[in-house]
């Protein structure tokens, strides 16, 4: 007989590093962290790390760094091979979070800073520009293995395929020469090579043929350039190719561009761009709105729904989700109304400290002590109105890598028959 399902939500109140330390190698698919900002604001949590005195601005970014280096090391351990980590920050520290995941994470496993557009009217206190964006920087663990789907459910429409070849395939005409000048023949001199090509008759080939005439990479200005393919795929992918004359501010030359098709089954997915609107993500307000339905006014500036849910969809819908930093547990909510949306199987594990809340603050008004009571009572009421179950544990004391006696493992709950993974949307 199959065992019950485990819960979408589990909650661990704890020291991160401690939690950390209790889980397994490579357990989960996907991080997010929305860590302190260091901007040294009262919120219900501490945000203000100082460093020695006189350090100044240097000592508060390197006591910041210091506490926030070894909950990355340890997250790098736990996250698996194909994963992916989202980190939300802003300008007050962007510079030197990439920094430090470059060197824990590697800069070849860099995939995204995206620009989150939190806050549409910008904040008008204070002097200079009205800020209404913060960052997402998004790294793998292997980008060659990583699993993450960065398209979007929009899908591109006919328009963005003005042309029709004779067989009624539509598609867009993408320069084949590289348009980047850092690929030149210097660093690239294996992809600078020439071509014939028939502007009469669109044919293109890595050799000569009759009414063909030769045609070398070159950019707008006349410099030397690169082909974005190389002479084996140009062999093997003659009819992705068009030849045809082109006019610029230099006068009218030969160009080869290739045929990029729109494929008509099941649509073609847009790439997420790096810029996300409150509108398609969501605000502040909105999250502050969203939070207030459920357990109150108790957070200045949780994240919203709509955010987490772009998010958790780049991954598979059986994704084992980890947020350790989980603030107002906007990471579970979105992973519950997720599964509820689509039926998917992933879990979410947040942790979050015993930290007391700020005196006067709402948080504190409201009869929550710590800041993991607002965590707790969150997810409690989502897993009572979205569903999916919830527990919650307590990591009381610190120790070595399973010292704790808490067992915060994730559970993948079994399904009655196996299934295949889905993008989950």
């Amino acid at each position: 007989m199959a065992s019950e399902p485990g819960p979408w939500n589990t909650f661990v109140e704890g020291d991160n590093l401690d939690v950390l330390a209790t889980l397994p190698e490579a357990s989960y698919d996907l991080i997010y962290l929305d860590p302190p900002y260091n901007t040294g604001n009262d919120f219900a949590y501490h945000d203000d790390f100082k460093g020695a005195r006189g350090a100044g601005a240097a000592g508060r970014h390197a006591a910041w760094a210091a506490y926030l280096r070894p909950r990355i090391e340890a997250g790098h351990r736990v996250l698996a091979d194909t994963g992916a980590l989202f980190v939300s920050i802003d300008d007050h520290e962007v510079a030197h979070l990439r920094l430090l995941l470059d060197e824990v994470y590697g800069e070849a496993n860099f995939l995204a800073q995206v620009v989150v557009n939190l806050n549409p009217k910008g904040r008008q206190l204070g002097k200079g520009f009205a800020t209404s964006h913060e960052y997402l920087l998004v790294y793998a663990k292997d980008a060659a293995r990583c699993v993450l789907d960065a398209t979007s459910e929009a899908t591109v429409v006919e328009s963005d395929f003005p042309v029709e070849a004779p067989d009624g395939r539509r598609y867009r005409r993408l320069p084949l020469r590289n348009t980047n000048k850092r690929f030149n023949p210097l660093s690239t001199p294996t992809l600078h090579f020439p071509v014939w090509g028939d502007p009469v008759t669109g044919r293109v080939a890595t050799t000569p043929f009759e009414g063909a005439e030769e045609i070398k990479p070159v950019f707008g200005d006349g410099t030397p350039a690169v082909w974005r393919w190389s002479r084996p795929r140009i062999d093997e992918r003659p009819d992705d190719l068009e030849c045809r004359v082109v006019r610029g501010t230099r006068g009218a030359r030969v160009d080869v561009y290739q045929r990029d098709w729109r494929h008509p089954v099941g649509g073609r997915r847009k790439k997420l761009p790096t810029i996300w609107l409150a509108e398609e993500v969501g605000s502040t307000d909105t999250a502050v709105a969203e939070l207030k339905d459920l357990v109150g006014h108790v957070f200045e500036s949780p994240k919203p729904t709509g955010l987490l849910l772009r998010v958790i969809g780049t991954m598979p819908d059986d994704a084992r989700v980890l947020d350790y930093f989980a603030g107002s547990g906007t990471t579970g909510h979105a992973v519950a109304l997720a599964n509820a949306a689509d039926g998917g199987r992933r879990t979410c594990l947040s942790v979050n400290s015993a930290e007391p809340t700020r005196p006067g603050s709402n948080a504190e008004l409201a009869g929550h002590p710590t800041v993991s009571s607002i965590t707790r009572a969150r997810l409690q009421a989502v897993a009572e109105r979205v569903g999916g179950g919830f527990t919650a544990l307590v990591v009381e004391q610190p120790g070595p890598p399973g010292a704790s006696g808490r067992d915060v493992s994730p559970r993948r709950p079994p399904s009655p028959a196996p299934r295949a993974r889905r993008r989950g949307r």
